[in-house]
């Protein structure tokens, strides 16, 4: 590694731990708006690992006729829980025989139903997307049949050759990344959940995969990963979403002119900035392959949370973890979900034209 990289990778993880000191803080100010940047909205794809990959699954299949395309690490098939916290933390984790996968029909049939109903876009939107799913052979938290399931359900709609399924037999349950200065091993099913397995690079794996051919990556300045705040496209009650206060977003300086992509990163459970300040967003990978390909990238934030939020809502998610079990409301798996909601808002947004950046 070159000594600018060594340099900015350290001035990276400074800057990750006073983000940790800062958002502990209760009287920490709100960031500024998510600004309009003109970007291709039309033509969004979205990764994530664990809980962030079953959220990835959920978006794309809810927004089908904009996503193009999903990186899934450790996730599994749309619509697993039911929304059942049991089914969440049994069959689409663990399997056994007392607690069973269903048939990958029996999703088949549940989407088609979502389709039919209108709760999703329709499934025609999948016929020329891509996915790229990734199961560690170490990883016991959600295991491979789980994924094995997703991958089924894909090759329903998805073009001939699709998903494209990489398998690391010494990887475990986490991101892989070569940016993090200092990762678990890569058998490591631990906090922070960011691996090292050799040179192997999941966000520039995935991005290839979904976007085609990219320039050579590039170390980003340190102030083009900025906070935004989350709270103009949340509901009323904005934390029955479970969802934080703050989000990130990576803006390369050549996206202040419009025209860019986006991609949407779902952090997995204890990886929020919250739990491990700025790690994640700026180590998974993901940022260094923006700089160079005009990618925006968007890191939408959950908060753990436990407790009554209002009414008669009440959160239970202390790991921070995305909703794909039902914990924010009964439409979670649908464009009427709080966070699938959210979410799709700040790329509209994002799809809007402002005054050039300051």
């Amino acid at each position: 590694m070159k000594t600018t990289t060594k340099v900015a990778s350290l001035r990276r993880r400074v800057a990750s731990h006073l983000a940790a000191l800062l958002l502990a803080s209760p009287t920490t100010a709100l960031a500024e708006a998510l600004p309009g940047l003109a970007a291709d909205k039309q033509a969004v794809t979205v990764s994530g690992i664990s809980s962030g990959g079953y959220m990835a699954v959920q978006f794309h299949i809810a927004h089908s006729s904009t996503v193009g395309g999903a990186g899934v690490l450790a996730g599994g098939p749309y619509e697993c829980a039911e929304g059942s916290t049991w089914y969440a933390l049994t069959r689409c984790m663990a399997p056994t025989w007392w607690s069973s996968l269903p048939s990958v029909e029996v999703f088949r049939q549940r989407t088609l139903r979502r389709a039919q109903s209108g709760d999703i876009d329709s499934l025609a939107g999948l016929a020329g997307d891509r996915a790229w799913v990734f199961s560690g052979g170490r990883d016991e938290t959600v295991e491979q049949p789980v994924v094995d399931s997703l991958i089924e359900l894909y090759r329903t709609w998805l073009p001939s050759g699709q998903p494209l399924f990489v398998a690391r037999p010494d990887a475990g349950h986490a991101m892989i990344s070569t940016e993090e200065p200092e990762p678990n091993a890569c058998a490591s099913s631990e906090p922070p959940f960011i691996n090292r397995c050799g040179d192997f690079d999941a966000a520039g794996e995935l991005l290839a995969h979904l976007l085609g051919p990219l320039a050579p990556k590039q170390e980003p300045p340190a102030e083009r990963v900025r906070p935004f705040d989350q709270q103009p496209f949340l509901d009323k009650n904005a934390a029955a979403s479970g969802m934080a206060q703050e989000g990130y977003v990576f803006i390369p300086e050549s996206c202040e002119s419009g025209g860019c992509q986006v991609h949407v990163v779902f952090h997995g459970c204890g990886q929020t900035t919250r739990q491990i300040g700025l790690r994640f967003v700026e180590n998974a990978g993901y940022i260094e392959w923006a700089q160079s390909n005009r990618l925006i990238v968007l890191f939408p934030q959950i908060v753990p949370r436990y407790g009554w939020t209002g009414g008669l809502s009440w959160v239970f998610n202390p790991r921070g973890c995305w909703d794909w079990w039902g914990y924010t409301d009964v439409n979670y798996a649908t464009r009427k979900g709080r966070q699938i909601h959210a979410v799709r808002a700040m790329i509209e947004r994002l799809g809007e034209s402002d005054a050039p950046m300051q």
